[in-house]
């Protein structure tokens, strides 16, 4: 084997605040412990969590590197011990809690998945952070079945298009806001019955239209947001009896305006949320089985894939960090080593 270098480039936080605080720097290389792998770093996805924490409102947690990026793609390069289902050589996606946006990432071995045989190197980066999210928060947490309905907000996000095109997987009804003509047409594309541009429509109001004509009881069965704040009420009434709302962000702040805790108990509505990052390894570790085994043979299969947006150069990572908070991108932004 090649030996490996002691040093390499990784994208540091010199300051927090606007983009331009990212800048590439030169890092030790880091060493595989008990149970983790290696990787030399093909792509890295680009996510909110990356960009909150560059403005220093989104810490690691302990024992994370300060590195951002929570997804690679890349070929596994040497292994800690313990590690007994991947072999150096490997092409991997994963799921980290720092590190990413480098040359070379360590990453828990139970917490790396095939790289799909159809997807580029590039597209299987963008797998993993949504993948997982999607997963725990609409099918773990919102128990979400075929033949039930679901809202998605940010429909033309990572998260969005992951979550449109799981949700039609598995036979639900899927609706979904986006902020322009041309990305409600984009979650329609991705199998959603509506796109609902919330420039333009109260979305609780389509939902009540679709969902229960003229004087029913409308409503979906799930809703999916990531925006918070203002949305929280409207979300409730968008819901039908017995629903559940997930909360995974809060874009539009924490805080709800006039919140009433009735419609609650007379809908006997479920209302839940999680982030992802803080959670130990073992748990992130039966999402990926549960990923390994219901939902790769659908990459495999053609029937999901990764919706890619731009990619950029390692070094360029201002430029992505810009793309995303533009706000203008469909699907996944990545960055190329």
């Amino acid at each position: 084997m090649t030996s490996l270098p002691d040093t390499m480039t990784a994208i540091e936080i010199a300051t927090f605040g606007p983009p331009e605080g990212l800048r590439p720097g030169t890092r030790p290389m880091p060493s595989p412990g008990h149970g983790a792998v290696l990787i030399k770093v093909a792509a890295a996805g680009i996510n909110r969590p990356d960009v909150m924490q560059r403005t220093g409102n989104y810490p690691p947690p302990p024992g994370a590197s300060d590195i951002p990026g929570l997804e690679v793609a890349g070929e596994v390069v040497s292994m800690g011990p313990g590690v007994d289902s991947i072999a150096v050589g490997d092409k991997v996606c994963a799921l980290v809690a720092g590190g990413g946006y480098a040359e070379y990432c360590v990453a828990p071995s139970v917490l790396c998945l095939p790289v799909p045989g159809n997807l580029s190197m590039a597209e299987a980066a963008a797998l993993p952070e949504t993948f997982f999210t999607v997963w725990t928060n609409v099918f773990q947490r919102g128990g979400l079945r075929g033949g039930e309905s679901i809202l998605i907000h940010g429909g033309s996000s990572g998260i969005g298009t992951t979550a449109i095109q799981l949700a039609a997987a598995f036979g639900a009804r899927v609706f979904a806001t986006a902020g322009s003509a041309a990305k409600c047409r984009a979650c329609e594309d991705l199998g959603a019955e509506r796109g609902i541009n919330y420039k333009e429509e109260a979305f609780a109001d389509v939902i009540a239209e679709v969902t229960g004509g003229d004087g029913g009881d409308g409503g979906v069965d799930l809703i999916l947001d990531m925006v918070g704040g203002d949305y929280f009420n409207p979300n409730i009434a968008a819901l039908a009896v017995e629903g559940r709302l997930v909360q995974i962000a809060t874009l539009h702040g924490p805080k709800v305006p006039d919140f009433n805790i009735l419609p609650i108990m007379m809908k006997r509505l479920t209302v839940t949320g999680s982030t992802l990052r803080p959670r130990t390894v073992a748990q992130k570790a039966v999402i990926a089985d549960e990923l390994r085994a219901q939902v790769w043979p659908l990459l495999e299969q053609g029937t999901v894939r990764p919706v890619m947006d731009q990619s950029f150069a390692l070094t360029d990572a201002a430029g992505a960090h810009t793309r995303m908070e533009g706000s203008e991108h469909i699907g996944k932004i990545v960055l190329t080593v």
